[in-house]
């Protein structure tokens, strides 16, 4: 899921404050905290109070999309909503705001949030934690399901550095666990220590360059057609 942190209405409205009339999407895919119709609700009213303290009158709706980051649903949900309004704000991550404009190419989509990383929610802990970097490379199977890219704050790809103390990371004060050191009792517990001593070579950057691009599978892509054409006689 991405892990997304909301800006605050000053930052929000600093975006919007030339317009008068705003459609805000929320989104009920994988971002996280979730920011769905209730959340766009509660925005819509805290923006609708900030344009009164500045002396203006915001007209506001709020709708939720499946998945904005899907151009085929964004699309669909949006454009019959979207008559009326002077600009849009999306309660989704980046993706969602890029996507948004392109199914939207005659108004702009803003921003309301600040997408921080791919992780997971750890409930006990009431935290979210980046456990994958999406470098295009994973280590996974040689690390016991550990990965050193993400939990390594020095990217390290062969073991850990010279900062380890009692299991922990210098970087931010020793409060979170060196990945290496976890790493080594996972493979330890599986008796998988062969793997911990496999030379890595230094990471290969370009499966993670800017832009990325992939391609469909040309024949998933044909058994698709397949279906749809048997679905539709």
């Amino acid at each position: 899921m991405i892990i997304t942190k909301q800006k605050s209405v000053e930052q929000i409205w600093a975006m919007i404050k030339d317009y008068d009339k705003i459609l805000i999407a929320g989104c009920d895919g994988c971002c996280q905290p979730p920011r769905s119709i209730n959340e766009a609700k509660v925005l819509g009213q805290l923006l609708e109070l900030k344009a009164k303290t500045e002396g203006k009158e915001l007209k506001w709706k709020a709708i939720t999309v499946l998945r904005q980051c899907d151009d085929r649903i964004a699309a669909t949900t949006c454009r019959t909503q979207v008559e009326g309004f002077d600009a849009v704000v999306s309660l989704a991550c980046g993706l969602g705001v890029v996507m948004m404009n392109k199914v939207l190419p005659d108004i702009l989509t803003f921003p309301a949030q600040d997408s921080h990383f791919g992780g997971v929610q750890n409930l006990g802990e009431n935290s979210f934690i980046q456990y994958c970097e999406t470098c295009g490379n994973c280590l996974l199977g040689v690390t016991g399901g550990v990965c050193p890219i993400a939990g390594c704050a020095k990217h390290l790809s062969n073991g850990p550095c010279g900062g380890t103390v009692d299991g922990m990371c210098e970087v931010g004060g020793y409060t979170r666990p060196c990945a290496w050191i976890e790493i080594y009792k996972r493979l330890k517990k599986f008796n998988r220590l062969d793997l911990f001593t496999i030379y890595r070579p230094a990471r290969d950057y370009r499966s993670a360059t800017s832009p990325a691009y992939m391609t469909i599978n040309k024949d998933y892509t044909n058994i698709k057609e397949e279906e749809e054409e048997k679905a539709n006689g």
